[in-house]
């Protein structure tokens, strides 16, 4: 390491020992370099003038590997840097200097060694790569760099073309540059690259703390609500038979394109990783398909509950985000028509009422039907997707704005926009699908009467069921997803059941699915099919629902499953809570003590109530003395004094429903 060293007067060139040019010069010898070359412990003021140095007055240079400067050139030579220093302590300056590269002049700058303090941030930044520039608040005079361990292990750092002095010492590393100045509040490259990183431990100075775009945090409340969410929902998956899986979140970019038609630009496509094209799954039924191909699966029943990713424009009110959980319900296999179809619908009624949302509606319709009605209305084949995208909006959309971009983007005429439109904005239920049946037009197509039987078919199935009530046969329903081929349904809250607010909460559709029968075949190399239908609960939207109702009504949700307070009223018994809690613990049951060796009964019996602990164990000197546990009913504040061999077998009686 360097270690300062006094000024002499003596104006003597600290090589030469001859007189100096610049006034300055130490009868100190020069310090060895961590690669063997001498380093002169003077060297001259900035504030004398730049004069051309002899060459044999120049000191030695250091040679950097061109692998360490990150060039192309060849290995180039950095002039050895040379200090000085004056006065004591933090009230001395330091001079430091060197001969530029390709220069005559010579760069030197006074800097107070106070600011060697602060050179710890310096050496720990260095350590993080090898392009670095002054991270030090820098004044219009000048700044300094040091490094630690880089500089030890003989490495440089390109300095770039506007870099001042760049130096390598066994120590501390000094470099400067005082001019062109920079603007006011200016501290250079490195401060602006890797100060918010250094923030970040140090308070998260100059650090934005928010969640990107689309996306939140869960506080515990939301998390415990979200999570009997799910609860529900996987109860009923189980209670149908499905098996759960779970696949990557990265996919192969190739996997993902090409199945989900105009929404493909909201795929999240990642950087080429190892010579890999990634992306985040979009959905969890394509992976899915994947999965049945990949492991040549024909026949299964399955539940998938994962996040999902989108680059959609959020909207938060709605339950609308960019990373969001589904919950998918998926059969596969070959087996009699619109049986699993129902089933699937009969799922989603059973999760929309048990989770007692309001009234809501389940459409209906056949990829089939839809095409079929194209055909009549002289819509070419290769339209047929882009046009079913278009009326996929007619839910948010009146169809006069549906009609004028089928004009308008998507090439249509004027008259086959108008026969659609008398088709698409049709709904009802048997009956519709009687009429359609005998519509002159629509029974000649093969697509479309395929489409019309099987509807009716799912019909009676779902009239069996008794669920007819919240089905609608719905001929805008359109879905804009490549991969389906039959049957397809979305689920919609009619109404949000909610008297403490003025307006109802608007989230759209909270469940939609649907027949893809070709998408296994997609990634089959013989390309054998493996029919599957499946639905997609919207677990997102339908949270929202539950935390505006839960926020509204002020009730009170309990973050953890914690069913025993461990107290103690007097001091000196942490021993007996910690025994105690330990036999709970050993028992299986769900117990919690206050981290204090002597905590005060009263905030425990607080605590209790804070959290919703139900019931409270008290064991003071009386209750050791006499062999029992006092046990108390926090909402009542019942008390009864419990033999201690008999406590778990009678706080379970207590906790049973």
């Amino acid at each position: 390491m360097l270690l300062p060293t006094r000024a002499y007067p003596t104006p003597l060139h600290p090589q030469s020992r001859g007189p100096s040019p610049h006034g300055l010069a130490s009868r100190s010898r020069a310090r060895p370099s961590p690669s063997g070359a001498a380093l002169p412990a003077a060297c001259p003021s900035r504030a004398a003038p730049a004069v051309a140095a002899p060459a044999s007055a120049r000191p030695r240079a250091y040679r950097a590997k061109e692998s360490d400067r990150g060039g192309p050139a060849a290995a180039s030579t950095y002039p050895a840097a040379r200090r000085h220093v004056e006065g004591e302590g933090d009230k001395g300056t330091e001079t430091v200097a060197r001969w530029r590269p390709g220069r005559k002049a010579r760069q030197s700058a006074q800097v107070p060694t106070s600011a060697r303090r602060s050179g710890l941030e310096c050496r720990e930044a260095a350590e993080l790569g090898d392009h670095v520039a002054c991270p030090l608040p820098r004044s219009p005079r000048t700044a300094m760099l040091r490094l630690g361990p880089l500089a030890a292990a003989g490495r440089w750092l390109p300095a770039g073309p506007r870099l001042g002095l760049l130096c390598l010492a066994a120590g501390p590393v000094s470099f400067s540059r005082s001019w062109p100045p920079r603007p006011v509040g200016d501290c250079g490259l490195l401060h602006r690259q890797v100060r918010p990183a250094a923030g970040s431990a140090t308070g998260g100075r100059g650090l934005a703390l928010k969640t990107p775009k689309g996306t939140r945090d869960h506080p515990p409340a939301h998390t415990a609500l979200r999570d009997r969410l799910l609860a529900a929902v996987v109860a009923c998956f189980k209670r149908h038979g499905a098996a759960a899986i779970d696949t990557p979140v990265l996919e192969l970019r190739e996997t993902l394109m090409g199945k989900y038609g105009e929404d493909a630009k909201l795929i999240y496509e990642l950087q080429d990783q190892g010579g890999e094209l990634l992306a985040l799954r979009y959905d969890l039924t394509v992976p899915f398909a994947r999965y049945l191909a990949m492991n040549k699966i024909t026949n299964m029943k399955r539940y998938h509950i994962a996040k999902v990713y989108r680059r959609d424009n959020p909207a938060t009110t709605r339950g609308r985000y960019r990373e969001f959980y589904q919950c998918d319900f998926d059969i596969a296999g070959q087996f009699d028509p619109m049986i699993p179809d129902a089933e699937c619908l009969k799922i989603v009624h059973e999760i929309l009422s048990d989770l007692q949302l309001g009234d809501f509606l389940i459409k209906v319709n056949d990829r089939r039907i839809l095409n079929g009605v194209f055909a009549v209305c002289g819509i070419p084949e290769s339209k047929f997707l882009t046009t079913c995208s278009t009326v996929d909006k007619l839910d948010r959309m009146p169809w006069e704005e549906v009609r004028s971009e089928m004009v308008g983007e998507k090439g249509l005429s004027p008259e086959a926009a108008d026969r659609i439109g008398e088709y698409v904005q049709l709904h009802g239920g048997l009956d519709l699908i009687e009429r359609l049946l005998q519509d002159p037009k629509l029974s000649q197509n093969k697509l479309a009467k395929e489409g019309l039987g099987d509807m009716k078919l799912l019909f009676e199935y779902l009239t069996l069921f008794g669920i007819t009530g919240q089905i609608s046969f719905d001929l805008s329903l359109a879905r804009g997803l490549d991969y389906y081929t039959g049957v397809i349904f979305e689920a919609v809250l009619l109404q949000q059941e909610n008297d403490h607010v003025e307006e109802p909460v608007s989230v759209g559709s909270v469940a939609g699915g649907g027949r893809y029968d070709g998408l296994v075949g997609m990634f089959d190399p013989k390309g054998r099919k493996v029919p599957c239908v499946g639905v997609s609960i919207g677990i997102e939207r339908i949270f929202s629902i539950l935390e505006q109702r839960v926020q509204a009504s002020g009730e009170k949700v309990r973050t953890t499953e914690t069913q025993v307070l461990v107290a103690t009223p007097q001091k000196h018994l942490l021993a007996a809570r910690l025994k105690l809690i330990c036999e709970l613990w050993d028992a299986g049951i769900k117990a919690e003590m206050l981290y204090k060796k002597d905590p005060k009964l009263l905030k425990q019996l607080q605590y209790c109530e804070d959290t919703g602990i139900p019931l409270a164990v008290i064991v003071g000197e009386q209750e050791l003395t006499d062999g029992v546990i006092k046990l108390r009913n926090v909402a009542t504040r019942e008390e009864v004094d419990i033999p201690r061999e008999k406590l778990v077998d009678e706080i379970r009686r207590r906790l049973e429903p």
